[in-house]
């Protein structure tokens, strides 16, 4: 495959990824005792760095966060705004970008030839909902003036288990998907 091609490809799938990051926000579920909903985003951005590798995973998600930042409404509620980055959930959108980059270092990029790595990909998933949580939860504090207890009850314990089942289909998924990206790089 020619160069044109494959940086042609690169960007579809840098494009692909940030739609998809935009597409979890519109499935959308807010908790009455939270600022923080549950959503899909989280899943398509550590799930962009376990596929396209950190540069292309963190490009998809900046360009998620830029479009959002801008007003597009892409954000969990159908919000966009920079306003919305500052917000209780701004930390969380943060580590999205964190997330990426994280995951894509760990599992490392694509390559047919490696296989299938499932404690890289199982400590990916990990790491990119971890990586998430410490700014989210860092920037909720401050909302929720300093008070740890109201801040973890609202913004960590009732999506831990969530977020984990999510990292598991995200491991699941991605070996199939990885070995479809490095052929479509092949081919």
């Amino acid at each position: 495959m020619e160069n044109r091609t494959k940086v042609l490809l690169s960007l579809s799938l840098v494009a692909l990824f940030a739609a998809l990051t935009a597409a979890g926000a519109f499935i959308s579920i807010p908790l009455p005792f939270s600022p923080v909903p549950v959503v899909l985003q989280n899943m398509f951005t550590f799930l962009s760095g376990m596929l396209l590798g950190p540069i292309m995973g963190g490009a998809a998600t900046a360009v998620y966060l830029i479009i959002g930042a801008l007003g597009a409404p892409v954000f969990a509620g159908a919000k966009g705004g920079f306003a919305v980055l500052l917000g209780p959930t701004g930390g969380y959108l943060l580590g999205y970008l964190l997330a990426a980059i994280t995951a894509g270092f760990i599992a490392g990029s694509p390559r047919k030839e490696e296989g299938t790595n499932w404690v890289r990909i199982i400590l990916a998933a990990l790491a990119g909902i971890l990586v998430i949580y410490i700014p989210g939860l860092l920037r909720l504090n401050m909302v929720m003036n300093g008070n740890w207890a109201k801040t973890l009850s609202a913004g960590f314990i009732p999506f831990i288990m969530g977020d984990l089942v999510k990292g598991a289909v995200a491991c699941l998924i991605t070996p199939r998907l990885r070995l479809l990206i490095s052929d479509l790089y092949h081919a």
